[in-house]
């Protein structure tokens, strides 16, 4: 074994574990099945590098070593998810220095001897080193064992598992940050439905010919910690599994404002591809005057199954429901979705309204979005508008509607008898 030993520490195999923990390192949270993917690889090396029948992961939980991953050779015992009690183990004693990192035979080791596990498997050489954290806390043990001796295991050896091990501990630390993560997000929108921290402001949507009020866009806004925008809540709700439930309770509340809106004023909601999939989706609206509604497409990536969006939006388009599709100019995805989707309005995205005054690259692909959406019948409006300049061209390119810090902040909704044009300083 002496050149794969000088093989498994030289400079080449350093390099293969910096680069697996790179790609660990760049996965998105949640991806906890590329993490066990890596750990799998590194068991599996480990193992056919030393010969060995089984190689495994273990876990210390609770008073118990729970064995988290295996890879055995053909005919090797099956270990994942077995679990012991700590004290009837080899890897406690390796831990508290009772066993050695080395044994050429478990069944000459009086300390190994003594176990029942010995006997059970039975074992004869193994391999096994601690896996700590950063911060030193214990997290198990990676260990490599076969049922035949072998006298030409040595320090060498033990120091590649040592550094498998610190490649080990370094994902799983990760990993354990990211489920973290993920549980504290969860418990926060947990709180937000239970406590109603979530709260509703509404947006004034002006016709720039007119100066006359036709919509108001519900906005979704959060009273909880931690102070962070709509966008990474309802992120953190899909990273959670929860986006569907958040989105519903924000259509929800949305829609109880109706009441306050004058007859001729529609309400423009926002809804992601995800939650308007959801097979009882239409049901929100039930009782709801869909010909005074919107819904605004408002996924920036690419939807998978466009028929199948279409086939959910058929009946509520059917019965007066208009459909947008949010944010055209800031990226592919809303391209895809006005193509796809045939809306009755497309939305400029704020990014290109901004400066638009000064940016002739914005107006021009704004005018071309626009000239799209006279030919195919669609009405635009633009979000953000903050300075009267940029008003100005957009009334220049004769775009519909338009809505912005400049028209009207979003809040509460005010009394009918204040709804009736924007503020003086902004008219045509």
């Amino acid at each position: 074994m002496g050149e794969q030993q000088g093989l498994a520490t030289s400079p080449e195999v350093r390099a293969m574990l910096q680069r697996s923990l790179a790609v660990s390192e760049a996965q998105p949270p949640g991806e906890a099945a590329s993490s066990e993917l890596l750990l799998r690889h590194a068991l599996r090396a480990m193992r056919s590098h030393f010969d060995m029948e089984v190689a495994f992961l273990s876990e210390f939980r609770a008073g118990q070593r729970v064995i988290q991953l295996a890879d055995a050779a053909p005919g090797g015992p099956l270990l994942q998810g077995r679990a012991d009690p700590l004290e009837q183990t080899y890897c406690q004693r390796i831990v508290d220095g009772r066993l050695p990192a080395v044994l050429h035979d478990a069944r000459r080791n009086a300390e190994a001897a003594g176990l029942s596990v010995s006997a059970d498997l039975p074992v004869g050489a193994h391999l096994g080193v601690p896996i700590r954290f950063g911060d030193g806390a214990l997290y198990g043990t990676f260990c490599c064992f076969r049922r035949q001796p072998d006298d030409s295991l040595n320090a060498r050896d033990a120091a590649t598992m040592r550094l498998f091990a610190d490649f080990m501990a370094q994902v799983l630390e990760q990993q354990t940050a990211q489920e973290r993560a993920a549980s504290e997000r969860a418990q926060r929108l947990a709180r937000v439905l239970r406590e109603r921290l979530l709260t509703i402001v509404y947006q004034p949507v002006f016709n720039l010919e007119t100066n006359r009020l036709v919509a108001y866009e519900a906005l979704s806004r959060f009273r909880a910690e931690p102070m962070q925008g709509p966008d990474v809540w309802f992120s953190d709700a899909a990273a959670a599994g929860v986006q569907s439930v958040l989105e519903r309770a924000a259509l929800q509340l949305a829609l109880a404002g109706l009441a306050q809106i004058p007859p001729g004023v529609y309400l423009s909601l926002n809804v992601s591809p995800a939650t308007l999939l959801e097979p009882d989706f239409a049901s929100v609206f039930e009782g709801a005057p869909l010909s005074r509604l919107m819904l605004e497409v408002t996924e920036h990536s690419s939807v998978t199954d466009y028929a199948a969006v279409e086939r959910q939006l058929a009946p509520l388009r059917a019965a007066g429901m208009r459909l947008a599709v949010d944010d055209a100019g800031a990226g592919f995805a809303s391209f895809r979705h006005i193509l796809q989707l045939r809306p009755d309005v497309i939305k400029l995205d704020a990014s290109l309204i901004r400066h638009i005054d000064q940016r002739p690259d914005s107006r021009a692909l704004a005018s071309a979005l626009i000239r799209f959406a006279q030919e195919t019948g669609c009405r635009m409006v633009a979000e953000g508008v903050e300075t009267a300049a940029e008003l100005r061209v957009l009334r220049e390119l004769a775009v519909d509607k338009a809505q912005g810090y400049l028209l009207g902040r979003p809040g509460p909704l005010p009394p009918f008898a204040e709804m009736a044009s924007p503020p003086p300083h902004v008219k045509g």
